[in-house]
């Protein structure tokens, strides 16, 4: 069974990019991004493969147009 993450930018601190992200529109988790370092975590701790996933394409996003997409979406 395949997994799908979704993600939106929320508002947060100039030194930093949050997304509110979780299964399918179940915006239940918040991914903090360092602009700086791309460094990831996330606010409850759990680095699981959902937030491992949508990282991934966020980062890729950001590396391939310079943005921080204000949506994102991971199905695998």
């Amino acid at each position: 069974m395949g997994m799908m993450v979704a993600a939106r930018r929320i508002e947060g601190a100039t030194n930093e990019v949050r997304y509110e992200f979780g299964f399918e529109d179940r915006f239940d988790r918040i991914l903090v991004i360092d602009p700086g370092t791309l460094a990831a975590r996330v606010e409850d701790g759990d680095f699981n493969s959902a937030a491992s996933a949508i990282t991934t394409k966020i980062v890729n996003s950001w590396r391939s147009s310079g943005e921080f997409p204000a949506r994102m979406l991971f199905a695998g």
